[in-house]
C-alpha cells in the first residue's frame, strides 16, 4: 500500500510557506495505519530491540503499536513537566529559542537497545535530543525511524553525523 498517498498536505500551516504533512488522514484509514505499522515492524523484526521510544505526541501513535508488534515495551519521551516520576531532560535549539524533552530515569535500562520513533523528521533537533537522553541512561539507539522525511531540512544528515542510523517510509520535497 502506498503510504505516502494517505498523507495530506496542508499549505501555509502553521505559517505561510510551510507545507504541513498531516498523518491524521493516514491514521483514520485502518488499512493504511496497519500497513504503516506492519512495514515498520517488518523492518525491525529479528533485530535486537529491547524498547521502542516515541517522541511526543505523534511518535506515541506510531511507536506504541509498533512496540506491541515487536513484543517489547514502549517508552514515552515527553515535553518538560509531563512525566510524573524522576526524569532527566535535554534542552535543544529551535528556530527561535529552545525546548526541552524528558525521559523517566528508570524507563530504559543500562545496555538496552532502543528504537526511536516519530512521525516525521525535519531538522532533526528533537530526535537528536531524544538520542542523547537514551544514551545518557546507558542505552544505545538501534535506529531512528520515521513515517515521513523532509530531506531539504537536513535532519537525516544531523542524525547520521552524530552516529545514528535513519529510516523513513516516505519522503516529501520542500518544507
Amino acid at each position: 500500500m502506498p503510504i505516502k498517498s494517505h498523507i495530506r498536505t496542508i499549505p501555509d500551516y502553521p505559517k505561510p510557506g510551510i507545507m504541513f504533512r498531516d498523518i491524521t488522514t493516514l491514521l483514520k484509514n485502518p488499512l493504511a495505519f496497519r500497513a504503516t505499522i506492519d512495514e515498520l515492524a517488518k523492518r525491525y523484526q529479528g533485530k535486537k530491540v529491547d524498547k521502542v521510544a516515541g517522541i511526543e505526541a505523534r511518535g506515541f501513535i506510531i511507536g506504541a503499536p509498533l512496540a506491541i508488534a515487536l513484543g517489547v515495551g514502549f517508552v514515552p519521551i515527553r515535553k518538560t513537566g509531563k512525566l510524573p516520576g524522576e526524569t532527566i531532560g535535554h534542552d535543544y535549539a529551535l528556530e527561535y529559542g529552545t525546548d526541552r524533552i524528558e525521559l523517566h530515569i528508570d524507563a530504559i535500562g543500562d545496555g538496552e537497545r532502543v528504537l526511536l520513533i516519530d512521525d516525521l523528521i525535519a531538522s532533526g533537533g528533537t530526535a537528536e535530543a531524544a538520542c542523547k537522553l537514551i544514551e545518557r541512561v546507558g542505552a544505545s539507539v538501534v535506529e531512528c525511524g520515521f513515517v515521513i522525511e523532509l530531506p531539504a531540512l537536513g535532519g537525516r544528515k544531523l542524525l547520521e553525523e552524530n552516529g545514528h542510523k535513519v529510516f523513513a517510509l516516505c519522503e516529501f520535497d520542500g518544507e
